[in-house]
């Protein structure tokens, strides 16, 4: 399409923005207005606008339509979450649910980049794009067979003027992160946007505040475990969007691999978290969500020290392997739990506003992780390749910088998951909360 080395970050930044700026409208949304019905919808934008980005005929409209993926997207995500969570009871029956939930995300994210590398290499990168026609039409047929319908029987009017401060507010915060990754973290444009997307938060706080049916309930943050499963999903955002961009450029840039290898190479992490996922939704109910979170805030953290040591004449059995085993063991004894936390003792109208606010904070993380230790790897591969370093010997020099950031954000997700997850917040009966679900076949 021709597109303009400055354009060409908006393919993915347009997805970014709206995506991390309409999740937590998404997630209160689906219950206020249905949730199968809001996932149906979200299907419906989704799958449109994948057709369109796969025809794209411009720069334009190929931005434009990853922007409406980005909104299908920030729907389907906290309502899918949100569906699980008031179909399964809390407990057992739940956590075996989100391993469940889990394991299909890992092989997704399996299937996803070995067929995207496949598609891009063997036929062109539209059909990147046209291969979420048919899942998305199997999805919209077989939804309403499969799903009931639920949503807050006691919200009457949808808070307008919150949803565009929150939206809005989150939209320009991811923005700002993104200019900072490219300008600087002090330029002044940077500086402006974080301003008043921090306005724009400010007053969505005080208008939720004083509303009578606010979009967010400020009170579920109260229950400490909510709060901390928020704070470990931002860490591991932070941590692990920047790693995996570290690794793949990693790979492609100094390893000299494809596009494809680079997926095949990947499957020992996503094919290994379905697994290690499953695991741990059994582990859970044994021995409780706090020892299991905090054994894959360790295992993660340790993946990221592995990769502190990868070399310009690196293996793939050498460098890659181990830390990957251990990145995936990482992933699924930390993301099952702090996706049952994030949910715990929520009532069922609010589940999918926790849905929507557990994926946000994660989606924020990942940003600012790309932004930060995307600065971090270029100063020193600059700075580097100032000194006499080769191209390879600097880029290496770069990722090892951020790795290391990399492992000190992780080791903060350890205290958090220590200091702030309260077993005594998790085995609170879902008997014991109010029946507020408004139930149609």
């Amino acid at each position: 399409l021709g597109f303009s080395k400055a354009n060409l970050q908006w393919v993915i930044s347009a997805y970014a923005l709206v995506f991390g700026g309409f999740l937590l409208l998404g997630g209160r949304a689906a219950d206020l207005l249905g949730r199968r019905r809001m996932f149906l919808v979200a299907v419906v934008v989704f799958t449109v606008a994948s057709l369109l980005a796969g025809l794209a005929w411009s720069e334009t409209s190929l931005i434009a339509a990853r922007a409406l993926q980005g909104l299908g997207a920030a729907i389907i995500t906290p309502a899918a979450l949100s569906i699980l969570s008031t179909t399964f009871t809390e407990g057992r029956e739940r956590n075996i649910a989100l391993g469940a939930w889990g394991a299909v995300g890992g092989f997704g994210a399996a299937a996803g980049v070995l067929l995207g590398g496949i598609l891009t290499d063997a036929l062109s990168w539209s059909w990147i794009f046209f291969v979420n026609v048919p899942v998305g039409v199997s999805a919209f047929i077989l939804a309403p067979l499969l799903l009931k319908e639920s949503r807050d029987a006691h919200v009457k009017r949808f808070d307008v003027p919150g949803a565009v401060f929150v939206t809005s507010g989150l939209s320009l915060f991811v923005y700002a992160i993104t200019q900072a990754g490219q300008h600087g973290w002090l330029a002044g444009e940077t500086l402006s946007f974080f301003a008043v997307s921090l306005v724009l938060l400010v007053g969505f706080v005080g208008w939720e505040l004083r509303h009578p049916e606010p979009l967010m309930r400020f009170g579920i943050l109260r229950t400490k475990t909510i709060a901390g499963a928020n704070v470990a999903g931002f860490i591991m955002g932070t941590a692990m969007f920047a790693m995996f961009l570290m690794l793949t450029l990693y790979m492609q840039q100094v390893l000299g691999y494809s596009a494809m290898k680079t997926g095949v190479a990947y499957l020992a992490v996503a094919g290994t978290a379905i697994f290690t996922s499953a695991i741990a939704a059994q582990l859970v109910t044994r021995i409780g969500v706090k020892p299991v979170l905090v054994t894959g805030m360790i295992a993660l953290t340790a993946g990221l020290v592995y990769f502190t040591q990868v070399s310009v004449g690196g293996s793939y059995l050498g460098d890659l392997l181990p830390g990957f085993l251990l990145i995936a063991l990482g992933i699924g004894f930390a993301f099952v739990p702090i996706s049952i936390a994030a949910l715990a003792g929520v009532q069922a109208a609010e589940a999918g506003l926790a849905s929507g606010l557990i994926n946000t904070s994660q989606q924020i993380g990942g940003a600012l992780g790309i932004a930060a230790l995307s600065t971090i790897a270029t100063s020193r591969t600059d700075h580097a390749l100032a000194g006499g370093a080769t191209q390879a010997s600097a880029l290496v020099t770069g990722f090892h910088g951020a790795f290391v950031a990399g492992v000190i954000i992780a080791a903060l997700g350890i205290v958090a998951s220590l200091a702030l997850i309260r077993r005594d917040e998790l085995v609170q009966s879902v008997d014991d909360l109010e029946p507020v679900l408004d139930l149609a076949a």
